[in-house]
């Protein structure tokens, strides 16, 4: 079946990882998140887990403010556990690796729209998971 879509668990192999994540231990989830996003940070040449670390980004970002939440029948069916903060930042890093390799994940949509769609999908869960820094009032002038 390969790839059926553009959402974060719209493959075969995200929806492997969904399935895998049921089928861990419930204090397990984390770590395989965690290791998965940390992989591919570190990866060098092909991107091998990418695909995962797309889906763990979208688990970690329906956690955040904003996020919305992971309703699709290939993702996990078991509750995730809260995510600590940390996980936030490694989640955005993982999805700006895989969006700046254009050899990578990217290079196998067919359909510019799709491409196109897939894209966007990153860039909202960046959005969510590394929002911009509120303002703040560098001095308090008072008349």
């Amino acid at each position: 079946m390969g790839t059926w879509a553009t959402g974060p668990f719209d493959n075969d192999t995200a929806a492997d990882f969904a399935n895998a994540l049921d089928d861990a231990e419930p204090e397990a989830r984390e770590a395989m998140i965690r290791g998965v996003l940390i992989r591919t940070i570190d990866a060098t040449g092909f991107l091998a887990e990418a695909d995962e670390a797309v889906a763990a980004a979208a688990l970690i970002a329906a956690q955040c403010p904003g996020g919305e939440p992971v309703d699709t029948p290939y993702g996990p069916k078991t509750p995730m556990p809260a995510f600590p903060a940390d996980l936030r930042a490694l989640a955005d890093e993982g999805l700006a690796r895989i969006a700046s390799d254009e050899a990578g994940p990217a290079s196998n949509w067919v359909d510019p729209e799709d491409r196109k769609q897939w894209r966007t999908m990153l860039t909202r869960l960046r959005a969510v998971l590394a929002p911009a820094p509120p303002s703040i009032a560098l001095f308090d002038v008072r008349p």
